[in-house]
């Protein structure tokens, strides 16, 4: 973990630094890297790097800009969705309950019938059942959508029974608030005003409130916080309350049924009980509830298999509540059922004139009434179903943006803001509408049916109905509410968080759609991480160690916050990469380096909690980093080759390109390991840079071996073996990251946080990939442009979509650490290949097969488009060749794999499927038809451009085709390559041809011709893909490169890739590499042995062959040299100038075998200066002692000729140093890797990696005949592959020919492009018309068949996918990011905005000193060049880490006003920066205060500890010496070793043994003191651990190689 210091904000010194023991603001901070170095005078001159880089994502002002649009769309679209969609549905169902009141009349337009009278209409029996079955209806589709939902994932995915309590607790509740809402709509508020109806909504939130409240902790916050909340919580209950019971005292004598408001409320609050019960709580009812809540959260698929009974029941549930309501107010349930028909259809409607009573007029007869005359209306039959779409539609779309709403992390404004606004809203809109009705009951005559509206108030209702009614109380609903639902309006989760994750049951209540919306949004937990978590990598804690000297203490299963903050490994495998693909990699970590120190200050200096924190390091796998240092010699010394040299010199560079200033990274600590070498580097932002070399003598070398040693370097040893509880591991493997790439990658830090925030969103994903894009030159990258973007355009998008990404490709992707050590996953990938398959699947493919496994153990992985990555792609054709030979064969043999065990596969994971499976299928046998497919369309395309009959097309095509079979079986590789790219050249230009003859057939047979149609859906696709992708758009210029080499790519490389499957060479880097002697000799041995091997063999084994070079013949007759005839053969004659040259060769070489003699019994040489370089036997290199003698000649005085570039190989004739690998190797002494800190592995660590080497990646032997059985067993693998293919394409190829030369008969007759043929016979006078039809041929309707379905499929799933990507970039688009929009009420939320920003801009290096370093953009004259360069020169300045600078920083700004304003752009940033300040001093104190109390329960805590009497063993009664020099943090001091006797197997030694002190030096040799140096400073190391001290009896024996030494302290060696 990176460490910083710690600074005030007084201006002082830092009070503290990061390890809490040494500061980190004297000098040697500024040696992690150093802004400039001595120069001469005459070397002052610069090479500056240029101030920009490529233009990626985030340096495109308009890219940002239209993004940053396209969110401030999505908050006002979105909030007016949310808000309009509420209203609308509250308002659509208080319009469906008004109908249900019983004998209700309403004003009637007397418009129709006459200006002067008044009517009313009176609502029906079957118009009120009609509105009923309406409300009905709106309640099942949501629950619908949720029995479809749990079905559709319990059957694709995977399902887990529940308990009892699992399905019983949430049915009971889930019945009581069905009952409730029942009650509520058919019974309470149809007996009321819509005014009071929408008020009361407000009063459905008792249950939670009581919840919330009896699961608040006082243990958990603050004792004033929590007081706080319990009393508010008590007034909101006693609000909710006040609404139950208000209306019912006040107004019991008109209602009928006072009873059923409250009744129905309190029973509707009981749906929301889950999102308000805790584990923790104080009261076991609601800890036992909180339980059944925590188990249906975490068994996921448990809750949707609940939900499939539930959704049916709860329809089951408001069906009978629905008839009982209907039976209470008075109604006739059988009437439901027998008049549902004419209550969706048109009836009549009863309009009666109003009279004023006749003052004087009796009637004719005792106790009748006036006669009223009753006109009959027809009613709106359409107006249900419109009113009911209305609801259904506005609660969904609610739902929908609600959800997106809080996925892009725009939930404040845009989903609680309309929510808690929907009831309000909706109550003005009510008001006016009822006021304008009543004043005129010809309001919206146009827009509504005049006999259906609202039921309003009556008479003055504004005045009577706030004062009589008390409305007002309504005002304390809702602030009830408000606080009750608080939690929406703090959000805390994560980005694109899943629906899970968001809301508590799968869908929503339509009928309170608001309501709904609010309470069943997750109440998330406090997951905010803090400096101290972040203070102490994952070991022990202090309590822990105290815990450990009682072995009875029972270790807690505890997980702190820490254990889930990300950590990053990258993972780098690099092989033979260039200068500039270096630069990329290595620019690419330095920017991460620089955005993480940003975070980690904020986090650590401020206390400043950032969402995106992360720790990162980079480890580099160097696969055959070593070469010899003289080609041919014996026994030359190893050193590293220079693609390590390379990687150390480009390093300075890349940092002074990113920092845009001179920068100089530290010498890297180098490091002799078993495996070769490591090389240390601390970036600037103190992220570390560990360069792993690995020796192929020493190690295995190739990628998936890379790969093998840093899982279980970074998962198994630095993770595994840690002391700590299991659950700690299970958190911290869960939330490590291994972020794998390729030497050459590019990328942003933006787009790693992205990948990251699809782990957070689902943790059962195992890895991500982000969207790759190729770069280099020539027309190979242009095709690979258009390539790579319908690549993931189309195919990789539709994986995401409908199932899994098969293929997270290794230059850039983001694996779990959870996931890699699973079982069948990191263990099986250690496989080591012993079948010929093994060799395609495993080391040809090695990402596609490690996602397999992935696949096959349960896991996930996805696509996210938006995290772009650079990596360069080959330039040349037989590159390009080369790879596709690998990546092809192990395509089709990790998806054969996937498909062949497709059921337990399906049954294993949740996101595979039948369907995508049967997809994956089709592709597959696209795949393998896909030559056939090929061949067959040049056939019919050389008919239609050439106008040559069928069996002439065939000929023209299967001839070269036939051809370039036969040169793949006989001929090398180069000629494979080159017929290839010959036959790849005249396909493109017969494809030009074939362009052009189609347009003109497509002209002939016009649009809506077969082809016509399937081209334009074509083009049209990748087009409307293309605009989708803005940023990509341009990769579809090379589509037409792309179409002209289709038929090298899919059948010309097809047929390379087969015929070559046995060739597992790698293929492309590939460079020479320097040889020993003796492989040279092997070499040209083995050679002449083949060439005798040929010679003998004759020609074409028929002709015996004879050694040229040694008989002659009497008559020779030769032809340029081409062949030669020799008649009368005999032996040539001894050439005795040839013979004596081998005796005088056989000489010399007895000569210098005697001079290593000689050497070796140290016997001198005259005249000759000896260095001699013993390796170890253990070194695999060179375990004969004499071979590793080499002789030196040349006078005293003179370089050795080796080592004329090393002036520290030189020695004395006297002097004769012993080399061991793991203390001094040769290599660690370059010069070009510069002089570093020299460091030893710690024994744990050296042990790992022995045992890994041992069982994993011990270096394969050379075995001839095993290598020459696999080799025969890999062609006969290939000859049964390309036999398979051959033998499909065939059979498919002659069928579908067949069917085409038949085509007359074999047909479909095609819908378009109709011609119309008219005819006129002059004699008969008749007109005859007849249609001629454009025919879908055999070939047609294959493409037509098949490719147009997938076409379609990957065409929609894309669109879904864009909307996907384009919710992810919003959802990390902050728009106000110019800092102008400060809030001076609270400067803390300016702190969580800008607080890491603020600092990512004074960490600069870029003018630290005040200056520029650039020249400047004005007048080339006035420019101070010779001032700026003396000025450079002369500066003495080292400041090179980020955090340095920007402590130096932040003093001058708390100094200078002057600067403050400058640096902060005027006054926008002032709020923000007081703000900053005071929090800083805030944390300052809060450290204090800890550390002192720490640092006192620790003393408590162990007591007085009294050492042993004599010195050794244990302390007295099992306790630890309180010595603060010998203790960090707390922890124990290790007993003190005065030495050590390897006699005594590493016990202390006995009392006649003289302590260190005592030694006399020359007790011991030069070579002993040498390695008790190497001790020392392994002791002094910082990994290095004591293993006779806390360990247990297995640790005990790790001890490293050179243990037996005294223990003398020495400062470790510089090189």
């Amino acid at each position: 973990m990176a460490k910083m210091p710690s600074m005030r904000t007084d201006g002082s010194e830092p009070e503290y630094s990061d390890d809490e023991t040494t500061p980190l603001a004297h000098s040697d901070i500024y040696g992690g890297s150093h802004k400039n170095v001595d120069t001469k005078n005459w070397d002052v001159f610069r090479n500056l790097p240029p101030e920009t880089e490529r233009e990626d994502y985030e340096n495109q002002t308009c890219y940002l800009l239209i993004i940053k649009s396209l969110k401030i769309v999505a908050y006002l679209v979105t909030f007016a969705v949310v808000l309009g969609g509420s209203v609308l549905a509250k308002g659509s169902l208080l319009l469906m309950t008004s109908q249900l009141e019983p004998d209700r009349t309403i004003p009637f337009c007397n418009k129709k019938y006459g200006r002067d009278k008044k009517f009313e209409a009176s609502i029906s029996e079957v118009e009120r059942i009609s509105w009923t079955w309406a409300i009905f209806f709106a309640f099942i589709v949501p629950e619908i959508g949720t029995f479809i939902r749990s079905l559709r994932i319990c059957i694709f995915k995977s399902w887990r029974r529940p308990t009892v309590g699992e399905f019983l607790v949430p049915l009971i509740f889930e019945t009581c608030h069905v009952i409730g809402l029942a009650l509520f709509v058919f019974a309470v508020l149809p007996t009321m005003s819509v005014l009071k109806a929408v008020m009361l909504t407000n009063c459905v939130c008792l249950v939670p409130a009581i919840f919330g409240m009896l699961s608040r902790h006082p243990e958990r916050d603050a004792k004033g916080k929590w007081v706080l909340q319990c009393t508010l919580d008590v007034i909101a209950i006693l609000f909710q309350v006040s609404g139950l019971f208000l209306w019912p005292l006040f107004s019991a004598e008109t209602s009928p049924r006072p009873w059923l408001q409250p009744l129905s409320a309190f029973l509707i609050s009981c749906g929301w009980w889950e999102n308000y019960v805790d584990v923790n709580s104080p009261f076991g009812l609601i800890r036992a509830m909180g339980k059944v809540r925590r188990n249906l959260d975490i068994k996921k698929t448990t809750r949707y298999f609940v939900y499939i009974f539930i959704s049916l029941f709860k329809i089951l549930a408001f069906f009978s509540s629905m008839m009982f309501a209907v039976w209470i107010a008075g109604g006739n349930v059988n009437n439901l059922f027998s008049k549902i028909s004419e209550g969706f259809s048109s009836h009549q409607i009863n309009i009666t004139e109003i009279r004023p009573p006749e003052v004087g007029i009796l009637p004719d007869l005792p106790g009748a009434s006036p006669l009223v005359d009753i006109i009959k209306e027809e009613s709106n039959a359409s107006l249900i179903r419109r009113v009911l779409g209305v609801q259904i539609v506005a609660a969904y779309l609610t739902y929908i943006f609600g959800k997106f709403a809080c996925k892009i992390c725009i939930q404040g404004f845009s989903f609680a803001f309309p929510v808690s606004l929907a009831v309000p809203v909706t109550l003005s809109i009510l008001i006016s509408l009822c006021g304008l009705r009543s004043e005129d009951a010809c309001f919206l005559e146009n827009t509504l049916p005049q006999y259906l509206y609202w039921n309003c108030p009556k008479d003055d209702f504004t005045y009577s109905f706030f004062t009589k009614e008390h409305a007002w109380v309504w005002l304390l609903w809702l602030l009830s509410q408000a606080w009750i639902a608080i939690h929406i309006f703090m959000p805390k989760a994560e980005r694109l968080a899943s629906t899970e994750r968001l809301f508590v049951t799968p869908m929503y209540n339509s009928l309170l759609i608001d309501q709904s919306m609010a309470m069943n949004r997750r109440r998330d937990d406090d997951n905010d991480i803090r400096a101290d978590d972040v203070e102490q990598e994952p070991a022990e804690t202090d309590y822990e160690e105290i815990r450990s000297i009682d072995s009875s203490h029972k270790e807690k299963e505890k997980v702190f916050k820490g254990d889930t903050i990300p950590r990053i490994y990258a993972c780098a495998t690099m092989w033979h990469e260039n200068k500039e693909e270096m630069m990329e990699m290595l620019k690419s970590l330095l920017r991460m380096d620089e955005d993480q120190c940003a975070r980690r200050v904020a986090l650590k200096y401020f206390d400043v909690v950032d969402p995106g924190y992360y720790e990162f390091e980079t480890h580099i796998f160097f696969d055959d980093a070593f070469e010899l240092r003289d080609e041919g010699s014996l026994n030359s010394p190893v050193i590293c080759n220079s693609f390590v040299k390379l990687l150390c010199s480009t390093l300075d560079e890349a940092a002074t390109f990113v920092h845009e200033t001179q920068v100089r990274i530290r010498p890297p600590k180098k490091i002799p390991t078993p495996y070769g070498g490591r090389l240390e580097w601390v970036l600037p932002g103190k992220t570390k840079v560990i360069a792993h070399l690995k020796d192929k003598s020493k190690i295995r070398h190739r990628k998936r071996w890379s790969q093998v040693m840093y899982m279980y370097y970074l998962l198994g040893h630095r993770l595994m073996e840690l002391s700590i509880p299991v659950a700690r591991k299970e958190m911290i493997a869960e939330n490590t990251y291994l972020l794998t790439l390729d030497g050459d990658i590019d990328f942003q830090p933006n787009a790693v946080e992205l990948l990251v925030d699809l782990m957070k969103k689902n943790k059962n994903l195992g890895a991500a990939c982000g969207r790759i894009h190729p770069v280099g030159s020539g027309p190979m990258v242009w095709y690979q442009m258009f390539e790579y973007a319908i690549g993931h355009w189309l195919q990789k998008a539709t994986e995401h979509m409908i199932g899994c990404v098969l293929c997270s490709p290794g230059c850039f992707s983001l694996f779990r650490g959870k996931a890699l050590m699973d079982d069948n996953v990191m263990a099986k990938y250690t496989l080591r290949s012993e079948e010929p398959r093994h060799y395609v699947q495993y080391d040809q493919g090695e990402d596609r097969w490690l996602c397999t496994l992935l696949l096959q153990r349960g896991y996930r992985v996805e696509y996210s488009a938006a995290s772009d990555a650079w990596t360069h792609a080959p330039e040349g054709f037989g590159e390009f060749y080369n790879q596709r030979r690998r990546w092809v064969p192990s395509t089709i043999a990790n998806i054969c794999d996937l498909l062949v065990d497709y059921k337990r596969t399906i049954k294993v994971n949740p996101d595979i499927s039948l369907p995508y499976i049967i997809y994956q299928s089709m592709l597959m046998a696209g795949t393998i038809l896909g030559p056939g497919t090929i061949f067959l369309m040049l056939v019919g395309a050389f008919v239609a451009a050439f106008r040559i009959d069928n069996w002439t097309s065939f000929y023209y095509n299967i001839i070269p085709i036939t051809l370039f079979i036969v040169v793949c079986f006989t001929m090398k590789s180069d000629i494979q390559l080159l017929v290839a790219q010959i036959l790849s050249t005249g396909y493109a230009l017969i494809m030009m041809a074939v362009i052009v003859g189609t347009a003109l057939q497509l002209g002939e047979d016009g649009i809506g011709s077969p082809s016509a149609v399937f081209l334009i859906c074509l083009t049209g696709s990748t087009f409307i893909a293309a605009c989708l992708h803005p940023q990509e758009f341009w990769c579809v210029v090379p589509g037409a490169l792309y179409l002209m080499s289709i038929p090298s790519m899919y059948l010309l490389l097809i047929i390379y890739s087969l015929i070559n499957l046995n060739v597992v060479s790698w293929g492309t880097r590939e460079v020479p590499t320097k040889k020993s002697k003796q492989e040279l000799e092997a070499e040209k041995k083995a050679a002449e042995e083949a060439k005798k091997r040929a010679k003998k063999g004759g020609f074409l084994g028929l002709i015996p062959g004879t050694n040229a070079d040694d008989t002659e013949g009497s008559l020779e007759i030769s032809f340029a040299g081409l062949f030669k005839l020799m008649c009368c053969t005999h032996e040539k004659p001894i050439d005795e100038r040839q013979q004596l040259l081998r005796i005088a060769e056989s000489l010399e070489k007895v000569g210098k075998r005697l001079d290593g003699i000689e050497r070796q019994m140290d016997i001198p040489v005259a005249g000759r200066r000896i260095s001699t370089v013993a390796h170890s036997a253990a070194s695999p290199r060179h375990r004969d002692n004499l071979s590793g003698l080499e002789e030196n000649n040349g006078e005293d005085g003179n370089e050795n000729k080796h080592d004329d570039d090393d002036d520290d190989e030189t020695s004395s004739s006297d002097t004769r140093e012993k080399r061991d690998d793991m203390i001094n190797p040769f290599w660690i002494e370059d010069k070009d890797l510069k002089r570093g800190e020299v460091d030893y592995l710690s024994g744990t660590e050296l042990t790992f990696w022995k045992d890994l080497i041992d069982k994993y990646l011990k270096p394969i032997d050379s075995d001839k005949q095993k290598e020459a059985r696999i080799a025969k067993a890999l062609a006969e693998l290939r000859d049964r592959c390309v036999f398979f293919f051959f033998m499909c394409n065939a059979i498919f190829v002659i069928i579908v020919f067949l069917m085409q030369l038949n085509k007359d008969a074999l047909h479909l007759k095609w819908p378009f492009g109709i011609k119309n043929n008219i005819t006129y016979n002059e004699l008969t006078g008749e007109v005859f018309v007849t249609k001629e039809y454009l025919q879908l041929e055999p070939i047609g309707l294959v493409f037509v068949a098949f490719f147009a379905l997938i076409l379609i499929i990957q065409f929609v799933a894309m669109l879904f996918h864009r909307f996907g990507t384009l919710s992810h970039i919003l959802a990390s688009t902050e728009i106000f990011t110019c800092g102008k929009d400060v809030d001076t009420i609270n400067p803390e939320l300016n702190v969580e905005k800008d607080g890491v920003r603020l600092i990512r801009q004074f960490q600069k290096l870029k003018n630290l000193d005040g200056d520029s370093d650039r020249g400047g953009a004005g007048d080339v004259a006035r420019r101070k060049t010779i001032h700026a360069l003396e000025k450079q020169r002369n500066s003495r300045k080292q400041v090179g880490t980020l955090d340095v600078a920007f402590e130096r920083k932040f003093k001058e700004i708390l100094n200078s006003p002057d600067k403050q304003a400058r640096i902060l752009g005027g006054d926008h940033f002032q709020v923000t920066f007081e703000a900053l300040k005071e929090r800083r001093t805030n944390v300052l104190e809060r450290r204090t205060s800890k550390a002192e109390r720490k640092k006192s329960y620790m003393e408590t805590l162990k007591g007085p500890i009294l050492p042993h009497p004599n010195g050794a063993g244990p302390p007295l009664n099992g306790s630890l010496v309180p010595n603060s020099a010998s203790r960090t943090r707390g922890k124990a001091p290790k007993p003190k070793v005065t030495s050590i006797d390897f006699a005594n197997n590493g016990l202390p030694p006995p009392a006649h043994m003289p302590a260190p002190a005592q030694l006399n030096p020359g007790f011991l040799s030069d070579d002993e003191i040498q390695l008790y140096n190497v001790q020392s400073n392994r002791r002094n190391s910082r990994d290095w651990r004591d293993p006779d001290v806390g360990g247990s009896g297995e640790n005990s024996s790790l001890r490293g190689s050179y243990d037996h030494l005294p223990n003398r302290r020495n400062n470790n060696s510089q090189m």
